[in-house]
């Protein structure tokens, strides 16, 4: 038995650090099962598959605003990299996919467009497939409290910041339920933790208790935000998964 990320380092002629980050990424797969663990012992004759990263694409620019269609895999802060002279106005996780926005920095469109983040007056809502059957709406404040060291870690707890979550369901297929999900609050990891305390984790979020899958089964399809209403469509592969 050897580490995952020294054999994959060899079978893609890579180094060590490259591997290992493919790996910390979510992208490698061995038989045909999602690699979490960059040190895990595994067979020396396992074959790696490997997800390619889509580029961004655009969904409307202007004066004043990017928006953007975050492929998973991708962090919210390499977009800037794709854009020069646009700075991130919010982030979304590593698998998270969808619409996110991007403005010039320190513009008085962006100290408006983070002042409307602050208020609560920016609308979010995001595609979701948990764990079981939800039937009902559901409201979920419970306070979250992050914890960052290495990697950020949020749970419920009294001594966290307010947060709202507003979870419907669309659909529900076998024991998975399609949701769409609002949220008026930004919290680390926010709509992950709050369906993971009512026991529905999010499909592939293998951090917070879910099922494995080939991404985490979230994507931003929808914000309005002082006059913009951007959309995103649903993903092929939620699709899929819902059949």
């Amino acid at each position: 038995m050897q580490k995952a990320y020294k054999l994959l380092a060899i079978q893609e002629n890579i180094s060590n650090k490259e591997a290992k980050n493919l790996i910390d990424k979510g992208l490698v797969s061995v038989n045909g099962k999602k690699l979490n663990i960059a040190r895990q012992e595994i067979n020396p004759k396992s074959i790696f598959t490997i997800q390619t990263i889509q580029k961004p694409q655009i969904i409307f620019e202007d004066e004043h605003i990017l928006a953007l269609e975050k492929p998973p895999f991708i962090e919210s802060y390499e977009l800037c990299n794709f854009f020069p002279g646009w700075t991130l106005l919010h982030r979304l996780d590593l698998q998270t996919s969808g619409v996110i926005l991007l403005v010039k920095d320190k513009s008085p469109f962006h100290l408006e467009a983070k002042q409307a983040f602050k208020e609560e007056r920016v609308v979010k809502q995001y595609y979701a497939i948990i764990n079981g059957i939800l039937s009902e709406e559901v409201e979920i404040t419970k306070p979250i409290l992050t914890i960052k060291g290495n990697f950020a870690r949020s749970k419920i707890s009294k001594d966290g910041l307010r947060a709202y979550t507003k979870a419907t369901p669309l659909q529900i297929s076998g024991k998975k339920t399609l949701l769409e999900v609002q949220i008026t609050t930004g919290r680390t990891h926010q709509i992950r933790v709050h369906l993971q305390s009512i026991k529905h984790p999010i499909f592939g979020d293998t951090f917070y208790g879910g099922s494995s899958a080939k991404r985490l089964m979230l994507h931003s399809h929808t914000i309005k935000l002082l006059g913009y209403e951007l959309h995103s469509p649903m993903p092929k592969i939620f699709k899929d998964l819902m059949q």
